[in-house]
């Protein structure tokens, strides 16, 4: 006998979990995102480097929400209309509308995440990811919820042998359903936003109101209440690309949890895992930024050739394997005098020093503290 779907359990949605085991991993969000909002506060919220971090990683966040789902925006796109919204000046002045339509949407999730959730602003969310009304080259209903009297399944498989991942509840149900997500979102209680964000996402797609788009949605409604749990007036880290490394898992553990009971706690701790590793990415990534533009602010009066200025910002960023004059050559395509005399020059300058190996081996690295 099959399972019946999470919506259609007598309780349906009250949402019960292990409050101990949740609260353990809340907890850790919860100093990751202190550590954050530190870092962010010791810098500056309107300085250069915060801003540039902000323009990292928010790019990244749009463009994995949507590879998440097959949809490959071009990121230089996407980063030249996120430098925009900061108001950073940008060399690119070319302007994709269905681009722009993306960010205006994650952009007014993050900026206007006090703003109570509505159908207004979800119908708003889904004209801009879906403008000219179609899907894969098939018609949809836009700004509207689902309105086929088929039922809505997620399948796998060959025509004859597929396999019913989910299915969600019918067209009838989707306004009365959506009123009690409303509702219980939008209400003051003691729920922590970190916990929102991870239950709203679980109980957005599994009521699935839209022909397309709803994984997409529930991040931007994820986006929402993270935003809100940050106290922050940028996102420093991606929870989608996290998703996107992990998307197998991702979509295991929410079929399994839409055909269980609705103690969502394995969700919960998935979820708060996920977002754990997302921040602590993002803490260390501003934290590069932070020592890349230190570096150069220290040694701002030195000069330097295009060869040294490339492969030190090599050095700030994921230099692979150690640094020798060989590399350095072939990193710039001169020759291996070229790059002794390069080499020496950064070591004069008190920006390189040689490592702890000697005559073929020997090695350079980077003074991060004159």
């Amino acid at each position: 006998m099959r399972k019946i779907w999470i919506w259609q359990q007598e309780n349906w949605p009250n949402f019960v979990w292990d409050t101990q085991k949740i609260n353990l991993l809340l907890g850790n969000v919860k100093s990751l995102q202190g550590e954050m909002n530190g870092i962010a506060k010791i810098i500056g919220f309107n300085s250069d480097t915060i801003v540039s971090a902000a323009l990292d990683s928010e790019t990244l966040e749009i463009i994995k929400t949507a590879e998440i789902e097959g949809v490959i925006l071009n990121s230089e796109d996407v980063r030249s209309s996120v430098a925009r919204r900061l108001g950073i000046e940008i060399n690119n002045a070319n302007r994709n509308h269905y681009i722009e339509g993306v960010v205006n949407v994650f952009m007014d999730a993050v900026q206007n995440c006090k703003e109570e959730l509505s159908q207004d602003k979800l119908f708003a969310w889904h004209k801009a990811l879906f403008p000219m009304g179609v899907s894969d080259g098939y018609p949809i209903n836009v700004a509207q919820y689902r309105q086929s009297v088929e039922p809505m399944q997620v399948v796998s498989g060959a025509m004859g042998k597929e396999k019913i991942h989910y299915q969600a509840p019918s067209s009838e149900s989707l306004q009365s359903m959506m009123e009690d997500l409303f509702s219980w979102a939008n209400k003051e209680d003691m729920v922590d936003d970190v916990l929102k964000a991870a239950i709203l996402h679980l109980w957005f797609v599994s009521i699935h109101p839209f022909d397309d788009g709803n994984g997409r949605i529930a991040r931007i409604i994820t986006d929402v209440f993270l935003a809100r749990a940050d106290g922050l007036p940028y996102r420093f880290y991606s929870m989608s690309a996290e998703i996107l490394k992990e998307r197998k898992t991702y979509y295991d553990i929410l079929e399994k949890t839409q055909k269980g009971s609705l103690d969502i706690t394995r969700w919960l701790e998935w979820f708060l895992r996920c977002l754990a590793t997302a921040i602590n990415n993002g803490k260390e990534f501003v934290k590069k930024i932070v020592e890349k533009t230190s570096f150069w602010e220290r040694n701002r009066n030195k000069v330097f050739n295009e060869r040294q200025i490339k492969v030190i910002n090599l050095l700030l960023d994921d230099f692979f394997g150690v640094l020798n004059s060989s590399k350095w050559a072939k990193i710039n395509k001169c020759s291996q005098d070229t790059a002794l005399r390069d080499i020496n020059d950064l070591i004069q300058k008190d920006i390189l020093k040689k490592g702890t190996s000697s005559g073929r081996s020997t090695n350079y690295i980077l003074k991060m503290d004159n």
